[in-house]
């Protein structure tokens, strides 16, 4: 059975401005992708898999340079999120898809790899953010992924 833990993050000043960068890039990459499967859709009626649309990050990172500042794994991610997305919607027609709105108060991005968490510094490390103060103020059980 998985778990999770939420911990409090402290980040300074420059990587706030990051992780800010990472949610917006992420949120940017989720709705661009979902306005691309819709048109694909409706003009040529084909459907796009993740792997068409993660093949399409690149260009978007041509058009986009800001993009290029942010972990590739994140918008890959973002992309998942939405396949799953359709996924649930086909299936189990849990409802279409919505677009992501920067007013919704929980915004967040994942880091599927190359994080490490240092326990004892109270310390993580993020890719293309670098390590945040962290509180861990819960007892981790299991193996400590990233370490």
């Amino acid at each position: 059975m998985l778990q999770a833990y939420k911990y409090r993050m402290y980040p300074s000043r420059e990587q706030g401005t990051l992780l800010m960068k990472h949610i917006h890039a992420c949120r940017f990459v989720y709705n661009n992708s979902l306005e691309q499967k819709i048109r694909a859709y409706e003009q040529e009626g084909r459907k796009l898999s993740c792997f068409d649309l993660n093949n399409n990050l690149p260009a978007l990172k041509e058009e986009h340079p800001w993009l290029k500042d942010v972990n590739s794994q994140s918008l890959q991610s973002a992309n998942k999120n939405l396949n799953n997305a359709f996924t649930r919607f086909f299936r189990e027609k849990k409802g279409f898809p919505r677009f992501k709105s920067k007013k919704n108060p929980v915004q967040s991005f994942q880091v599927p790899q190359h994080y490490r968490m240092n326990f004892e510094h109270g310390r993580i490390k993020l890719p293309k953010i670098g390590e945040i103060k962290t509180i861990f103020h819960r007892f981790f059980i299991g193996s400590s992924p990233g370490r």
